[in-house]
């Protein structure tokens, strides 16, 4: 049984090593260019977020 459960140990990390070879990683460019658009994406849905907002408060207090 402890030689089945060892051989099944084996062959998965066997198999996660290939699996990890297959694998490309961004460069340090690509990081870049893909954080750049993802802060840029961020603060512009947080102002349009807060401007949203802000006319929300607006016209309920309008209201009441």
């Amino acid at each position: 049984m402890i030689k089945r459960l060892w051989g099944t140990v084996v062959e998965f990390l066997a198999d996660v090593r290939a699996e990890l070879k297959k694998v490309s990683f961004p460069t340090r460019s690509e990081t870049m260019g893909s954080t750049s658009v993802v802060l840029v994406f961020c603060v512009i849905m947080s102002l349009y977020l807060s401007l949203v907002d802000s006319l929300l408060v607006w016209l309920i207090s309008v209201m009441l």
